[in-house]
């Protein structure tokens, strides 16, 4: 039986344990400095989920005027496919806790299975940022979770910065 998971929120103490896990999963990882910076501000939301004691998973949410930036989620990839991601999504839903909110993010196309994630969470498709992962160029795709996408519809997406419209 698989222990259950224990979510709370990111500490610094917690840090060498997620560059860990940042390193086996994203062939760029974050720099211990950049997550210090989002654990230091104040309106964000950074979670930890943990099993036996041990980090599992981090999701990092920063708040930029009124839309929230899903910044980082991650996975030991030896845990993938067991609802950590899930979970996390579910308890920063439930932290910032407005129907009304809207939140972002940028994912690559490649990544297929956390596409098909956040869009069992209502985020759908806006644009691209060209070119925007450094290890091989490839592009980003913006997902955006408002009212509108709750309801299948786009009209409340803003363009943010050079964003190519998907097909």
């Amino acid at each position: 039986m698989t222990e259950p998971l224990e979510l709370r929120r990111l500490t610094y103490s917690d840090l060498p344990q997620v560059i860990a896990i940042e390193r086996r999963a994203f062939p760029t990882a974050w720099s211990l400095a950049m997550f210090v910076l989002e654990l230091s501000k104040p309106s964000g939301v950074c979670l930890a989920a943990l099993r036996g004691g041990r980090i599992v998973g981090y999701l990092i949410c920063s708040k930029y005027d009124t839309v929230w930036h899903i910044m980082n989620v991650a996975v030991d990839p030896d845990l993938r496919r067991q609802r950590v991601a899930t979970s996390l999504l579910d308890e920063l839903l439930r932290r910032i806790g407005d129907p009304q909110a809207r939140y972002t993010l940028e994912v690559r196309p490649s990544n297929t299975g956390a596409i098909e994630l956040y869009e069992r969470y209502g985020f759908r498709s806006a644009g691209r940022r060209r070119r925007y992962y450094q290890d091989n160029g490839e592009d980003a795709l913006i997902m955006w979770r408002t009212p509108a996408t709750l309801e299948g519809r786009l009209d409340d997406v803003p363009a943010a910065g050079p964003v190519q419209p998907t097909a």
